[in-house]
């Protein structure tokens, strides 16, 4: 049972000075806690204890380390951290920050440390005292020693630092500013054999590197080598786990990209991927998604892609197009988004479409129709979409039957899917008359796109199909695809397109119905009064914001819809004449000039 006595007798004995008996004390209360933590704690809180240990807490006696132990085990207990704020143990703990004796220091940043865990009372009295600046100058002079008591500290310190910055942005940037990014990676460097002591500084570099201020001065040190020589050394599926944690978020600084690249990191990658592939266990697989997704996150940065793929012929490059046919999902997943990232430049995209990467999409696609891993169709629809838009690669893409591929996905109920697909056709058939021609005539895809550009929920969808919708008039210029268009519905969605506020998306849509009203004016005229185009036009017109191709192509529809009579009669009761008469003295050459030639128009056929 707790001895209370012992308690009492502490309680006359701090007022005394009598070291023997506060030793014999301590000593129970010590033995108490190791005993039963939670109920000794409580007892030392209902008997007042915490508010006379302050004055123990004196440089000079030999008692002062046992005290900062007892605070550092009643501190384990959440209730007991404010009462050791309130109690001031604070100020007296950080004046013994001061002390050169080795116990004293290890207990005491034990007690700053378990106070300071989750407290924000106790981490505001520590920032108040000033403790983080005094630890993490005792860091820096103590890194280059290697003994073991020493280690011991060196882990209690970086813990203390750690408990008291941990979710706190405030506080982890200021001990950025206090420069321990650079201090701490040096630790890792000199103490790498000392398990208890790295572990400590992956946790605090994990903490540290959610903050961006932090990326700049990681990219100052060789947190790549330092990081890449530990994970070579792990064999343990947790360390490895531990070093990722710090990799991932680091990895999303682009010139920290490049370092981990050049450091070796990728080959650690590939060497887990192989490892992993064929594993059951859940760490494997959970190893094998970690090692695929940090492969990808490198490729993001520029710099780092473009020293992987070494003109095509990197190793790198091949062993991650290799992921494509595995039967592992994880796998396809990042080999297709490994290639949508190298697709980032024409070179590139050129020099892998001649080297038969289309081919290895298009049946990863393929499998997947049936299977149906959305992630993966994405993925691939993404590569390809990439891949298609240097114009070489289009005609080469088309005779390999990507289309045909993409199409099977038309009835795919997945927004991110549909986009992707939308975006590829729209890749392909720029400046390709004959594919624009065969898939605007394709009375399903129409359909599709018509239904898809009343998607709401999803602007992406919804403005994908009406740009694919333009792209098939446009790139055709073919009567069959306007009237395709005109039977399944889509006019009116092209007047609201040329509305947008993008003002590509208004000029696309304008291009496109100048051709529906050059081709066939007589069919779409139901459509055009319907959607109100005229009015639309006027608008556009009126509208000192319209950029000067889009009031130059509103020009060219109005004259090219003057052959209707309904058509005419609303240009007419719209007096566009004052508008376009204005537009005259358009900054704009090709704009004023438009003005000059449909006013004449205009006047000629009031």
């Amino acid at each position: 049972m707790f001895n209370v006595l012992s308690l009492e007798k502490l309680k006359l004995a701090s007022t005394d000075s009598a070291t023997d008996s506060v030793e014999s004390c301590l000593d129970c209360l010590l033995k108490a806690l190791a005993n039963n933590n939670t109920e000794a704690s409580m007892k030392i809180q209902e008997m007042g204890v915490l508010p006379l240990l302050p004055t123990l807490l004196n440089p000079q006696s030999s008692c002062t380390p046992k005290v900062a132990n007892i605070i550092a085990e009643v501190a384990k207990n959440e209730f007991m951290r404010s009462p050791c704020v309130e109690a001031g143990l604070i100020p007296p703990l950080i004046q013994l920050l001061n002390s050169t004796d080795q116990e004293v220091l290890l207990q005491t940043g034990r007690a700053l440390g378990n106070i300071c865990y989750d407290s924000h009372e106790g981490r505001s009295a520590v920032d108040l005292a000033g403790g983080a600046q005094i630890v993490a100058e005792h860091i820096k002079s103590l890194s280059q020693n290697t003994e073991p008591e020493n280690e011991k500290l060196l882990t209690v310190f970086c813990g203390m630092l750690m408990n008291y910055s941990n979710d706190n942005d405030s506080l982890q940037a200021q001990l950025i500013n206090m420069g321990v990014i650079p201090t701490l990676v040096k630790l890792l460097g000199i103490h790498s054999h000392n398990t208890a002591l790295t572990e400590m500084c992956l946790i605090a570099f994990g903490n540290l590197a959610e903050l961006e201020s932090s990326k700049e001065q990681f990219a100052s040190t060789n947190i790549a080598e330092e990081l890449v020589r530990l994970f070579q050394k792990q064999t343990e599926h947790e360390k490895k786990e531990m070093i990722f944690e710090v990799l991932a978020p680091l990895a999303e600084n682009d010139v920290i990209k490049l370092q981990l690249v050049e450091a070796g990191l990728v080959e650690c990658l590939l060497d887990v991927v192989a490892q992993t592939v064929d594993g059951e266990r859940e760490e494997d697989i959970a190893q094998l998604k970690t090692a695929s997704d940090l492969m990808v996150l490198l490729l993001l940065g520029d710099e780092s892609m473009q020293k992987l793929f070494e003109g095509g012929k990197g190793s790198v490059f091949q062993r991650v197009l290799s992921w494509i046919p595995s039967h592992n999902h994880q796998l396809q997943l990042a080999g297709a988004l490994a290639i949508a990232n190298f697709a980032r430049n024409d070179g590139n995209c050129i020099h892998m479409v001649d080297t038969g990467i289309v081919q290895k999409l298009l049946e990863l696609l393929d499998r997947h129709v049936e299977e149906g891993n959305v992630t993966v169709q994405h993925a691939a629809l993404s590569a390809l979409r990439n891949l298609a838009i240097p114009v070489v690669n289009k005609s080469k893409m088309l005779s390999a039957g990507v289309a045909d591929v993409v199409l099977k996905f038309l009835q795919s109920e997945m927004p991110p899917v549909q986009f992707k697909l939308l975006g590829t056709l729209r890749m392909l058939i720029d400046t390709q008359a004959e594919a624009a021609d065969q898939l605007g005539t394709n009375g399903k895809l129409v359909e599709r796109l018509v239904e898809w550009c009343e998607a709401k929920d999803h602007a992406g969808v919804m403005g994908e199909s009406n740009r694919l919708l333009s792209a098939l008039i446009r790139h055709s210029k073919s009567k069959e695809v306007v009237r395709t268009v005109i039977q399944g519905g889509g006019v009116k969605h092209l007047v609201t397109m040329a509305t947008s506020e993008h003002m590509i998306m208004q000029n696309e849509a304008l291009v496109a119905l100048g051709l529906i009203a050059g081709l066939d004016l007589g069919k779409t005229e139901k459509d055009f009064v319907g959607a109100s185009l005229v009015s639309v036009l006027h608008k556009l017109l009126s509208d000192e914001r319209s950029a000067p191709e889009i009031k130059y192509n509103s020009m060219i529809l109005i004259c090219a819809v003057m052959g209707s009579e309904p058509l005419h009669k609303e240009v007419q009761s719209l007096a566009f004449i004052d508008v376009v008469s204005k537009l005259r003295a358009h900054e704009n050459k090709t704009v004023s000039h438009q003005a000059s030639l449909t006013e004449q128009r205009l006047t000629a056929q009031s």
